[in-house]
């Protein structure tokens, strides 16, 4: 048996037209557009190109994008101020300061500025708590991409055994929530688990996202299972490499012989992520505006 790959790039595809489209309605009956602000501290080359992917992705869907880019050693107190700015700012329905920021930052000190209502990025304490208790919000969006790559496959969660490997508030405990939702009967499992094959072995799904290479081997894996794989690795360059081959945290090649459905790394969850940025801008933008 050899799984169904779950095509992340085609899914994400599919969600930016859908997400277009609607833009382009509202554009055409309000004359109004959402507007996604991004900003960037210091010169991170992964973080620039990913900064750079969302701009082009934002206009392409009709959206404004508005970039914001700040000197590593820019003080905190000018950081909070910007925020502050683009909290009052009208244009502006989504606001994501990009992770990591520099060590002299408090990272949460910074999230918690952000407006709830313009917070995309789904990590303000109100969205995660709403989350937490079931009502509406804006969700975080590797794990939201991570719930539709999965919705792709099961129409149903109810009486599925669920294996969430880590439990980062980015992550690991948002997917649980949202799996749980869907009925599902979730385990978060992280470094302290015992027998975490033995545990992996009794799920119909498992997310791995505990960003440690290949980490979940083939016999790790309930035959038929669904594999959600969220880590992505850089491994050493082997011999006549210039760099080295990304993998995620699961034996990709192992795992799909046994699984029913896996996402690749990369092409998988990856591409989700920014769709998923996306219909969180058009979701905040509807809900300031009272736009059906």
């Amino acid at each position: 048996m050899s799984a169904r790959i779950i095509d992340g790039k085609a899914i994400a595809q599919h969600l930016r037209e859908t997400i277009a489209a609607d833009v382009a309605r509202i554009a055409a009956r309000h004359g109004a557009q959402p507007g996604l602000a991004v900003v960037l501290v210091g010169n991170d080359p992964a973080s620039e190109v990913y900064v750079g992917s969302k701009a082009r992705q934002t206009v392409a869907v009709g959206m404004r994008s508005f970039e914001h880019r700040l000197p590593a050693d820019v003080p905190e107190t000018e950081l909070l101020a910007l925020v502050e700015q683009l909290n009052r700012d009208d244009a502006v329905d989504g606001i994501l300061v990009q992770l990591p920021l520099p060590a002299h930052i408090d990272t949460n000190r910074v999230i918690e500025a952000v407006d709830p209502g313009k917070d995309v990025d789904g990590f303000h304490p109100v969205n995660a708590g709403r989350l937490m208790i079931g009502l509406p919000g804006l969700v975080a969006c590797t794990p939201l991409g991570s719930l539709l790559l999965l919705q792709s496959v099961h129409a149903d969660f109810s009486g599925l055994s669920a294996v969430i490997l880590g439990r980062s508030n980015i992550v690991g405990k948002p997917v649980a929530q949202l799996l749980l939702q869907q009925n599902a009967t979730v385990t978060i499992a992280h470094s302290r688990t015992r027998d975490l094959p033995g545990l992996c072995r009794t799920a119909d799904i498992v997310v791995a996202a505990v960003g440690r290479p290949e980490l979940v081997r083939g016999d790790w894996i309930k035959p038929g299972a669904t594999v959600i794989d969220v880590g992505i690795n850089r491994l050493p360059p082997a011999a006549g490499e210039a760099k080295g081959r990304l993998v995620g945290d699961v034996a990709f090649e192992e795992a799909k012989s046994v699984a029913g459905a896996i996402t690749p790394v990369p092409g998988g969850v990856g591409p989700m992520t920014i769709a998923c940025l996306l219909r969180n801008t058009l979701q905040a933008f509807k809900a300031r505006r009272g736009i059906d």
